[in-house]
């Protein structure tokens, strides 16, 4: 019995292999956050960063594709708060995070394979981690209290190193070298770990802020190819 199941599992796996193809993937991610509160004053607006790697595509027969990949992903998100005064809105702090990460992914994919085209859906969880961290943060206010270096530090450090998530979405292959897809990703988890950002070196309100942002969520424009 165990000489069948080895057979079959060789077989699945040199099938497998004998339709792989390597690739490189690239494209645009918009991406930004949503706040967990009802202060009317804060707003988070996307923005459009990028990503870039290497991705391995695997026929498994009946429809069915693997491709893992692994990306330089950048995500981040504007956060603003402002003054409503007089039918004019004064923009009194911003906060621009932007994270990049080393993300390995799993896509999982469903097509049907149409000759010259083949259209899928797909499945994706990815887990990444932090090798690039970019904080700025604006306030007419505090400039002159505070240092600006070292309140960018305080919330760098308060930021979580390890991401998870998923991502769902479509795509179509091209005479099986070239590849299109869009998805919708969410990371899952804190973006920043509770009570570890000094409110002595922050703006007490912008600290709030932070602590009710979800993490990053968006979606990606990728294209690749496949030798």
């Amino acid at each position: 019995m165990k000489r069948i199941l080895t057979a079959v599992v060789l077989m699945v796996v040199s099938a497998a292999m004998a339709h792989a193809q390597l690739g490189i993937v690239g494209g645009v991610t918009v991406s930004g956050t949503e706040l967990d509160t009802k202060d009317i004053m804060n707003n988070a607006k996307n923005v459009n960063l990028y990503h870039v790697g290497v991705a391995y595509k695997s026929d498994l027969g009946m429809g069915f594709a693997l491709q893992p990949a692994l990306t330089y992903q950048m995500k981040g998100a504007n956060l603003q708060e402002t003054l409503d005064a007089g039918g004019t809105s004064t923009v009194v702090s911003e906060i621009n995070t932007k994270t990049g990460y080393a993300e390995l992914s799993l896509g999982i994919q469903f097509g049907v394979d149409l000759l010259a085209f083949r259209p899928y859906l797909f499945a994706e969880p990815f887990v990444g981690y932090q090798v690039t961290g970019k904080e700025d943060y604006k306030n007419a206010a505090t400039d002159l209290i505070y240092d600006e270096d070292q309140r960018n530090v305080a919330i760098q450090e308060a930021k979580n190193k390890l991401e998870y998530g998923f991502g769902v979405g479509i795509g179509v292959d091209v005479l099986e070298h070239l590849q299109l897809s869009l998805q919708y990703f969410m990371n899952l988890g804190a973006l920043y770990t509770d009570g570890t950002i000094d409110g002595n070196t922050m703006w007490n309100t912008v600290k709030n802020s932070y602590q009710d942002m979800n993490n990053y969520q968006g979606v990606k424009v990728s294209l690749a190819l496949f030798f």
